[in-house]
């Protein structure tokens, strides 16, 4: 299935086959493609990139497709990436977290620092969080298999 082309967001890298590989759902998602491309809020002489998920249900493309900015899209890798840190030796407290430091990190970004914590205002955390830390395990070799690539793409372009 194409990726339209006709809509406010313009897209110029396309992945169109995304639906064979959206992890566990692959082959039976809503998720069909993924592009990177001119943002569908770009004003008259400002020009931004995005990134989007493109969701088709089953009859029409869904306005719950995703148009991310790309700086974004980097952000949550990194939030993704500390959050699988902060998993692997959440298994030495007895909550998952430390309940008197919910603060994991803070990641320095362009002068300031990116908080990276447990939500504490979840009134039900330390049930969720052990749902997400076996999700997480569940996921494992999903997310490994990207993050091995992704680390070799990022050694590959010098980083």
């Amino acid at each position: 299935m194409k990726i339209p082309t006709t809509l406010k967001h313009k897209p110029v890298i396309v992945s169109d086959n995304y639906e064979q590989v959206d992890g566990r759902m692959a082959n039976h998602t809503d998720a069909k493609g993924l592009s990177l491309g001119l943002a569908q809020w770009n004003d008259r002489g400002k020009v931004d990139i995005s990134a989007k998920v493109w969701r088709y249900t089953g009859e029409k493309w869904s306005r719950q497709s995703e148009e991310l900015p790309l700086h974004r899209v980097l952000d949550l890798s990194i939030l993704i990436c500390r959050s699988l840190e902060h998993f692997r030796e959440a298994y030495r407290y007895e909550h998952m977290y430390d309940p008197n430091q919910p603060l994991i990190d803070r990641v320095g970004l362009q002068g300031d620092a990116m908080n990276v914590a447990i939500c504490t205002d979840n009134d039900k955390i330390n049930e969720d969080i052990k749902l997400f830390s076996q999700a997480l395990s569940d996921d494992g070799e999903l997310l490994g298999e990207r993050l091995r690539t992704l680390s070799s793409l990022l050694k590959e372009m010098g980083y």
